[in-house]
């Protein structure tokens, strides 16, 4: 099993925790800190600061599928709504 190591330069590292303390509040010790957190990689600690999580990719879906889905989505509605009407006893009226 590989452990994820960086090699980053104590001056890069002062680099970066000065623009973590420009973006966040935090003191010179806790952005050192969440910089290790985070792999050294000062735009992933500010967005964790900043509550932005990762996005996920969206799920591939071919034509015939996304067809499908607006289909089932179109009749499942229609059939909610004619339910809805049934309870309420318009749809003999509707006929």
């Amino acid at each position: 099993m590989a452990d994820k190591i960086s090699l980053v330069e104590t001056e890069q590292i002062d680099e970066k925790v000065q623009i973590i303390l420009r973006q966040t509040d935090y003191t010179s010790e806790e952005a050192i800190a969440k910089l290790k957190e985070h792999n050294f990689d000062e735009i992933a600690t500010i967005k964790a600061y900043l509550g932005i999580g990762k996005k996920s990719s969206p799920q591939v879906t071919s034509i015939n599928q996304e067809i499908f889905k607006q289909i089932r989505y179109r009749l499942d509605s229609n059939m909610r709504d004619y339910h809805k009407r049934v309870e309420k006893g318009e749809a003999k009226q509707m006929l």
